[in-house]
């Protein structure tokens, strides 16, 4: 069996894992810089989670994330560029082969409509009997959903 973690890249990082087990876990976590913080501490606290999810899964064999084309601003297009900066150099570290998932293929996969809304992808991953807490962990599951019914599943 293989450990998958999918990732929605962002200050609210939206994140689900299937461990060997085939269990699956899932949830949010935020990197927006505290008020006396520079704007590096957000990756380094990104870089420190990616090693504590690694410590607790024990191993993990892939990962998938969302790849995003289009921003909505400037300041959204430099923090996702350096999340998948630093997630790349981590998996290259690692040595955990990583492959981006582009955004339609995800919404097309989980709702049957590439420029599915946020709620119609919600509503999707509340159908496969998840809870995501918003669309950042809601996409998340979309991508593991994606990766384990289109890249072989867990094995």
């Amino acid at each position: 069996m293989t450990t998958i973690l999918a990732l929605d890249l962002g200050t609210t990082t939206g994140w689900a894992m299937c461990l060997a087990d085939g269990s699956i876990v899932s949830g949010t976590m935020e990197f927006k810089p505290g008020r006396y913080e520079g704007g590096g501490m957000r990756f380094l606290r990104f870089r420190s989670w990616l090693d504590h999810l690694l410590n607790g899964a024990k191993a993990i064999d892939l990962l998938h994330f969302e790849e995003v084309r289009r921003h909505a601003g400037t300041d959204a297009a430099h923090i996702y560029g350096g999340f998948l900066a630093h997630l790349t150099a981590w998996c290259e570290l690692k040595s955990i082969p990583y492959q981006g998932v582009p955004v339609g293929t995800i919404k097309r996969h989980v709702t049957g409509k590439g420029n599915a809304g946020k709620e119609a992808v919600i509503a999707a991953m509340r159908s496969k009997g998840f809870n995501p807490e918003d669309d950042n962990e809601a996409d998340a599951l979309a991508i593991l959903s994606w990766a384990t019914d289109t890249q072989g599943g867990n094995q």
